[in-house]
């Protein structure tokens, strides 16, 4: 309950003197807060203050062999870290990048098969031997009469003839190896 008094005092101080104390200094308000401390303080020793203005530019700070290890061993660590990152990442871009590949292969095999499949029935279409008939007997061609084939190899077109293989002969003997 004394507290409670104590702190209801301090508000009202507060604002009673809040209007008094815009136009204080930083000394005067440092001194009336000392003052309102001191009424509040136990004890028979006063507080004492002292400003030390310190210079530390001149000072350079020493090197320590262990913090210097915990640092390299951190940037090694972070080292292979990011390493293993990057190979994770690049292996990851290239599997993507090589099933595009694939991808755009087997679209190009699916094209070219067709492209083979419409060659081939325009093969077959061409080669009928229905359609050269047909076209034969519109330009005016008629059957050979007999007689009418010459071979180049001097037989007749009537005679049955075997199919041979011929090798060619070498050259000559080979002189002076």
């Amino acid at each position: 309950m004394a507290a409670m008094v104590m702190v209801g005092q301090q508000i009202t101080e507060t604002q009673s003197g809040s209007g008094a104390r815009r136009g204080w200094s930083v000394a005067e308000r440092n001194r009336a807060l000392f003052e309102r401390q001191r009424a509040r303080r136990r004890g028979p020793t006063p507080e004492m203050f002292f400003a030390k203005h310190i210079d530390n530019s001149r000072l350079v700070k020493e090197d320590d062999p262990e913090r210097r290890r915990e640092v390299r061993s951190f940037t090694i660590a972070m080292i292979v870290l990011f390493s293993l990152t990057m190979v994770y990442v690049w292996q990851h871009f290239s599997a993507i990048e090589v099933g595009y590949r694939v991808e755009a292969q087997k679209t190009q095999v699916e094209q070219l098969q067709e492209k083979n499949r419409q060659l081939e029935l325009t093969e077959a279409q061409l080669s009928d031997p229905e359609r050269i008939d047909r076209i034969a007997k519109q330009l005016g061609m008629e059957f050979p009469q007999p007689g009418q084939v010459v071979r180049p190899d001097g037989m007749s077109g009537t005679a049955a003839v075997m199919a041979q293989a011929h090798v060619p002969a070498l050259a000559g003997p080979r002189v002076g190896n």
